[in-house]
């Protein structure tokens, strides 16, 4: 079966045709500055061939009919017709407490996903243009909505209340969803297979470290507790977002400033974070260079972030009540051994101990654990394409 995997934002697009059996990338490409102009990047990695062209893009639906362009053009694509995409697997960042797992697209899927849009303002209603779109240029083609928020529905009340009236819950449905769902799923199973043990029997701590950062308690499978939050700015501090704060600081600052909720919003959306600390830059890569050249701001920003997350790792213990393995993941946690290493120093009374020399690769799954370790740590890349694939095959199959 061939899955076409697409992940819409509000002016970009990524996108996957992948066989989940095999879990072969046929094709994979970007396409950005969408409403703006149009840049297509196709990739066909058996091929080692890469594509860019300046396509316009003045709505999502030029971008997808520029995807299936792409696929089954007679020089750079990888199938002779759209008849051949068997099925369409969106990613979804909000789903509520409406959806628990992946889910086939149809009108009442589409109508719970827009009801979630003032859960995911920023999220939701790019997800949904990309179904739409995708909809009104390959008509009949099954598709199915895999969101990042499912994983986390197997969360304790204990864990995702937040301690306001309940009533705020019960109408508003104001509570704790957490986020990057399929990643954690996926780098979860992939431990379990590395440790060569059932993950019912295991307790997981899996940490998302990227712009967007996340860390989450994985007992027996299931997502017990997680940083984020109602929304992605919850939890650790990130590339722009400031992570968990006292939320007096926002009255605060609004008096001082003279600022609205939006510009507060904007601020500890975009302004914050390692930038916001750093004063350099979002990328964790600049920072680290900015460090070594001897900016102090730029070793804050690192410190700070080095020493949540380790407090985040000491907290998805003790929810799970031990810890039998911890997960490093996507771009920061794949491909830097220095704030790994970091990450993991204060955590030897937990039993978590690396290899400087196993530690010292990027990019590539390995147990980084010293010699005796009681638990053990891994570098696990994520696939969350894979699991949208695979998601989609079974539903789409009926299995």
């Amino acid at each position: 079966m061939k899955v076409l995997v697409i992940n819409a934002g509000s002016s970009s697009l990524k996108y996957q045709l992948m066989e989940p059996e095999t879990q072969e990338v046929l094709a994979k490409g970007l396409c950005e500055r969408i409403g703006i102009d149009g840049r297509l990047t196709h990739k066909v990695p058996s091929r080692d061939l890469k594509h860019e062209a300046d396509v316009s893009m003045p709505t999502h639906a030029e971008a997808i009919q520029a995807v299936l362009d792409a696929l089954t053009s007679s020089e750079h694509g990888v199938i002779s017709s759209m008849k051949e995409i068997d099925a369409v697997g969106h990613r979804v960042v909000h789903g509520g407490e409406k959806f628990a797992s992946s889910a086939l697209i149809n009108e009442e899927v589409m109508a719970a996903i827009e009801a979630c849009i003032p859960l995911a303002p920023l999220h939701n209603p790019a997800n949904i243009t990309g179904i739409r779109a995708c909809q009104n240029v390959i008509p009949g083609v099954p598709m199915v909505a895999v969101f990042d928020t499912a994983f986390h529905q197997t969360m304790p009340p204990k864990a995702f209340v937040y301690a306001l009236p309940y009533e705020y819950y019960e109408q508003d449905h104001v509570r704790r969803y957490g986020f990057h769902g399929t990643s954690h799923l996926y780098v979860s199973g992939r431990a379990a297979a590395m440790l060569g043990r059932p993950i019912e029997e295991l307790k997981i701590v899996t940490c998302h470290l990227g712009n967007g950062s996340s860390i989450c308690a994985v007992d027996g499978g299931k997502s017990v507790d997680t940083s984020m939050g109602f929304t992605p700015l919850d939890g650790l501090p990130m590339g722009t977002r400031c992570g968990a704060i006292d939320v007096s600081i926002v009255e605060y600052l609004a008096k001082t400033h003279n600022l609205s909720v939006d510009e507060i919003l904007n601020l500890c959306n975009k302004k914050s974070g390692v930038l916001g600390v750093s004063g350099v830059s979002s990328d964790f890569r600049d920072i680290e260079a900015a460090a070594d050249q001897g900016n102090q701001r730029a070793q804050l920003a690192l410190d700070l972030f080095c020493y949540k997350v380790c407090k985040r790792i000491g907290s998805a213990a003790a929810a799970m009540g031990g810890i039998d393995a911890v997960v490093f993941t996507a771009g920061v946690g794949e491909n830097s051994a220095m704030l790994r290493e970091r990450i993991v120093a204060n955590l030897g009374f937990l039993g978590i101990r690396i290899d400087p020399e196993k530690n010292n690769v990027r990019g590539e799954e390995r147990d980084i654990s010293a010699d005796g370790a009681a638990v053990r740590t891994l570098l696990i890349p994520t696939n969350e394409e894979l699991v949208i694939a695979t998601d989609t095959a079974r539903i789409v199959s009926g299995k």
